[in-house]
């Protein structure tokens, strides 16, 4: 980052990735040194050293997600500690494949579902306690049959559904009450591994508007700070940039969204919880810059513990391919990436 409240301090950047001294130097922390070995994740899920390393794939296609991240583990040379999901409403999750992926001895995952508990209802009629009973299964659920820690995200990027309008059930202030409820009374009923993560998009548009603060539930049911944020790989297109450019967005005036996190939070670890690099359905561009962008600013900026990628051919809309193999030149640069020892965490 630019600019930073985070202490930081001068290492190379060889040294940081590599372990070998070099001249090239920039700034970083302890934490976020690349380990030899050694890493592992505390009680709310952070590692000691280096970033936990995630991905979705198969987005917008008919492929079980389980097959679709497996191939695509394959296909980037590493495997997801992280493995992200979505759900909905009574959608009974986690699935038995999910748990399958969590359990796999050979290849230890974590669990990262995010869940649109309002579906077919409204915030503030969640947090009036109108779907209780939908908590309660879910939480019967979680306690009889998955005792492992998971990440649990409630309703990613809030601010792309907010009505701000008096009476909506869709305000700001809502989503803080449907986020305080829901995850106090998952405790109440004894659901004690979940790791609660706030996953906001991050957008200028959204940053800007006067309730965006009104968002934050709290420290005391947030774990995680979370960021969905993609940039585009093609010049003059819009959001066109690389890795720093999707952690510093930033309303005019206000502070960038990795700033406002790690001073504004900085007890919370943060999580890209989703990121990617893109270009146009049929336009292919160069992504290397992107990829090659990811390890320089992860040395900077120590509040980041995890990322997670999301890949598809194509976007909810049909015209972004996020995919890390759109040409075999970006394929070897995200594998270069993937291959990193900064992402060999054991989760613990």
């Amino acid at each position: 980052m630019r600019r930073s409240a985070i202490s930081k301090t001068v290492l190379s950047l060889t040294a940081l990735f590599a372990g070998a001294a070099a001249a090239l130097a920039g700034p970083t922390s302890a934490a976020q040194a690349a380990p030899t070995a050694g890493c592992t994740t505390d009680a709310k899920l952070v590692p000691s050293c280096g970033v936990l390393w995630g991905a979705a794939a198969g987005g917008f296609t008919t492929a079980p997600r389980d097959k679709a991240l497996q191939d695509w583990e394959k296909l980037s040379g590493r495997t997801a500690s992280i493995f992200h999901t979505y759900h909905k409403g009574d959608e009974p999750f986690p699935t038995k494949s999910e748990m399958a992926m969590a359990r796999d001895k050979a290849r230890p995952r974590v669990l990262l579902m995010n869940w649109k508990i309002a579906y077919g209802s409204s915030w503030a009629k969640v947090a009036k306690g109108e779907q209780d009973a939908r908590i309660d299964k879910f939480a019967a659920r979680v306690k009889a049959s998955f005792p492992e820690k998971f990440f649990l995200v409630l309703n990613h990027e809030p601010e792309n559904d907010v009505k701000a309008r008096k009476g909506s059930g869709w305000e700001a202030k809502d989503f803080a009450a449907m986020y305080r409820h829901t995850i106090q009374r998952l405790r109440a009923q004894g659901v004690d591994n979940a790791i609660n993560v706030m996953a906001y998009m991050g957008n200028e548009k959204w940053m800007a508007q006067s309730w965006w603060k009104d968002l934050y539930p709290g420290d005391d049911v947030v774990d995680w700070m979370g960021l969905d944020s993609y940039v585009s790989a093609e010049k003059g297109a819009y959001h066109h940039g690389t890795f720093s450019h999707l952690l510093d967005r930033k309303a005019k005036n206000g502070p960038t969204f990795y700033d406002w996190a790690a001073t504004q939070h900085a007890s919370k670890p943060l999580m890209i919880a989703e990121w990617g690099v893109y270009h146009r359905v049929g336009k292919r561009a160069d992504k290397t810059a992107g990829f090659n962008s990811v390890l320089p600013e992860l040395a900077k900026r120590p509040q980041i513990k995890a990322i997670v990628y999301f890949d598809t051919a194509k976007d909810d809309q049909g015209d972004r391919d996020i995919s890390i193999n759109s040409t075999p030149a970006n394929l070897t640069a995200f594998r270069t990436l993937a291959a990193n020892p900064l992402f060999n965490v054991t989760i613990s």
